[in-house]
């Protein structure tokens, strides 16, 4: 029984669904620590131009990234919706990444994902690693480990 229930979870996972400019992208909710509203960042200097900086989560400090910036997308435009995913990796420290709006949490099975990206096409296609098709949108799906590693190798 406890097989079966391993099966059903590793055949549809979760994503929360945001909007970063006119495209929508799901991230793995296991990757997802916390969401909070935007707030004062505070710039560190030297860090890499997609670091807007950082801030303090209930005492903890969380450095901030704009993902648009790291896909060469135009810069940030922060509005009420525009939100902070804090994301957690098992090794790596927690990083905030900011986007437009979170829309839902959808459910996909992996019969509904084409893991068949083609990468070489621009910056931004390095941090997907498949598209989710739901009824008749489609989700590029973030691969958060590249986005992390990414991050720290720099």
């Amino acid at each position: 029984m406890a097989d079966l229930m391993e099966t059903v979870e590793v055949e549809k996972k979760q994503y929360i669904v945001v909007h970063i400019g006119e495209e929508q992208y799901g991230i793995d909710i296991g990757y997802v620590d916390n969401i909070v509203r935007m707030q004062p960042i505070t710039r560190v200097p030297k860090a890499q131009h997609y670091f807007k900086g950082i801030i303090n989560l209930r005492g903890e400090i969380v450095p901030v990234m704009s993902i648009r910036t790291k896909m060469g997308l135009e810069n940030d435009v922060e509005t009420n919706l525009s939100r902070i995913i804090i994301l957690k990796a098992e090794e790596a420290a927690k990083l905030g990444i900011v986007v437009d709006e979170v829309k839902e949490v959808v459910m996909l099975g992996d019969d509904e994902i084409d893991r068949n990206v083609d990468t070489k096409k621009d910056q931004k296609s390095n941090f997907i690693n498949g598209i989710g098709k739901n009824g008749n949108q489609l989700i590029s799906l973030f691969d958060i480990n590249k986005i992390i590693e990414e991050n720290e190798a720099v």
